[in-house]
């Protein structure tokens, strides 16, 4: 009975435990998926090289298990590196109450 009961709260709260996951278009990454919307709209030869293009970056971090944002964010770090620098105390912005 207590199995069944945790069965029913398990399938009542899929949609929470699976709310970060990436969405999928069959096998890759959903933002891969907008070239070929525009693939069918706009069917030229430049498409369809940009099309495999994009697919082929999106397989390659896959590939390399990044998603396309840790990607984007691994691309910032290589342009400007580890260092990061702090604000100097007086460049920090104070709160005033102006009431």
């Amino acid at each position: 009975m207590a199995k069944e009961v945790q069965n029913m709260q398990d399938q009542l709260n899929w949609h929470w435990r699976n709310n970060m996951r990436t969405v999928r278009f069959f096998a890759l990454d959903a933002r891969a998926s907008l070239c070929f919307m525009v693939l069918l709209v706009y069917a030229r030869t430049s498409t369809i090289i940009l099309t495999c293009i994009v697919t082929a970056i999106f397989y390659m971090l896959e590939k390399k298990g990044l998603t396309f944002p840790s990607a984007l964010r691994a691309l910032r770090l290589w342009f400007v590196g580890p260092n990061r620098p702090g604000y100097a105390s007086v460049q920090r912005k104070r709160l005033i109450d102006r009431g």
